[in-house]
């Protein structure tokens, strides 16, 4: 049976929905048969063998570098081939000032222009991909995020801002692959509220289909 870690700020539950959407996310694993162990805290990640006895990590932490002691252990578990997963600023904005995260999640979140409320589309790229197979193009209301990607990652959907501040529409990753050692990286922009999840439900299926194929599940 496939093993998932996820780990979430508890202490903030209204703070990008942590609480909310990782009970989600451990749903969908469960159904695809993952025994999940889930943890308010971050001392989980204290010991290296408890982590590696995981597939998958999954990260809801919007910056925690308070929490950073622990970021060595969980980035040499990713390097020797666990999982790692997330959305939105509970995994690429987890922890701001470390470059090493940055290096291993492939992004980092630096605006969301209009704030929540912005009607926007995610447009999924063509050529063949497990993890975007089935899956439409979808429209929300909610925060759209503007990153500075990792050109080394494998863009999965994209969101177009338009009219930008530089003085033209900019296509900007919402979902991508990417490997980190033998490790395998998903992540996905969308995820501001719970809620967004049941407005566009194939943004639900994209990040379940991101999961199982970082645990190497699909």
């Amino acid at each position: 049976m496939k093993r998932a870690l996820i780990s979430r700020d508890g202490a903030n539950p209204d703070f990008h929905d942590p609480v909310k959407t990782t009970d989600r996310f451990a749903r969908l694993l469960e159904k695809n048969g993952f025994e999940v162990d889930v943890f308010d805290d971050f001392k989980c990640f204290e010991d290296p063998a408890y982590i590696r006895e995981h597939d998958l990590i999954v990260l809801s932490w919007t910056i925690a570098d308070d929490r950073a002691e622990n970021i060595g252990n969980i980035v040499r578990a990713v390097e020797d081939g666990v999982g790692l997963a997330g959305c939105h600023g509970g995994l690429c904005d987890a922890f701001r000032m470390n470059t090493d995260w940055q290096y291993v999640t492939g992004g980092q979140w630096v605006a969301h222009p209009g704030n929540d409320g912005v009607t926007y589309g995610v447009e999924i790229c063509g050529g063949k991909s497990p993890v975007t197979e089935g899956v439409k193009d979808f429209t929300l209301r909610s925060e759209q995020y503007y990153l500075h990607v990792d050109p080394g990652v494998d863009v999965l959907a994209t969101t177009t801002f338009r009219n930008n501040t530089c003085g033209r529409d900019v296509v900007m990753p919402a979902a991508w692959t990417k490997y980190y050692g033998k490790g395998r990286v998903f992540y996905l922009s969308v995820g501001h509220t719970d809620g967004v999840f049941d407005e566009a439900p194939e943004a639900e299926k994209l990040m379940e289909r991101g999961m199982l194929w970082a645990a190497r599940a699909l």
